[in-house]
């Protein structure tokens, strides 16, 4: 635990620089979800990521889990199903309920970070322009897909859920599609993990990851 965590106030939006942050990345605590202090700390290469009953925690964690988009990996089970076109994909057409789905489909695994005062600020966000959903429809209900902030021309993604076989695997797919077609670099993973890794996430530095974020800052891309 980084002992020397930075207590953020309801008045200013400053943020330490997250390179003098042990590699646990924990970096400040407190403040509010107001969006703009939201959106300030994804411009700094920093997230919100916090139980029920904690303050609010921000990270920049050592090493950072990246997608370049030209590194997706298509396995041939999802290339099977992606073929036979069993999903709609949509994008924006029901940000509220994903972002809901996919706290629900936590809560009912290790418990959610995606609080109701989460899903609430990230709806705002979405009314903004920066929060965007992709989705996969089967019947058309909504089985599938996540969500994610726009920083230039990088989307972080925050969560996904799915309900059917694949579901979010194929809506990822189209998501890292229409990405290659705007322009974006790549997908912020944020944390490692093996099933991103499956997907062709890798590992890279936080010095590497901040300096792409202010690159992409220069460099914005509409989704």
């Amino acid at each position: 635990m980084n002992l020397n965590i930075y207590p953020l106030d309801k008045y200013s939006f400053n943020f330490p620089d997250p390179l003098y942050c042990n590699d646990e990345g924990l970096i400040a605590y407190g403040g509010d979800l107001n969006p703009n202090r939201i959106i300030t700390a994804y411009t700094k290469g920093i997230f919100p990521w916090y139980n029920q009953n904690d303050p609010i925690l921000w990270w920049s964690p050592n090493p950072r889990m990246v997608l370049e988009l030209d590194e997706f990996k298509v396995s041939r089970s999802l290339a099977k199903t992606i073929s036979k076109n069993i999903y709609e994909i949509k994008f924006d057409k029901n940000f509220e309920q994903t972002i809901i789905e996919c706290a629900n489909a936590r809560k009912h695994k290790e418990g959610t970070w995606i609080l109701d005062e989460v899903v609430e600020a990230y709806i705002k966000l979405h009314d903004m322009n920066f929060a965007h959903s992709f989705e996969a429809y089967f019947d058309g209900e909504l089985v599938g897909g996540g969500y994610g902030i726009n920083i230039g021309n990088i989307f972080c993604g925050e969560s996904m859920f799915a309900k059917k076989s694949d579901a979010s695997k194929v809506a990822l797919f189209y998501l890292v599609q229409r990405l290659k077609k705007s322009g974006f670099k790549l997908i912020d993973c944020q944390v490692p993990s093996l099933h991103l890794e499956s997907l062709g996430a890798k590992n890279i530095s936080r010095k590497e990851f901040l300096s792409l974020v202010e690159n992409s800052i220069c460099n914005p891309k509409v989704f």
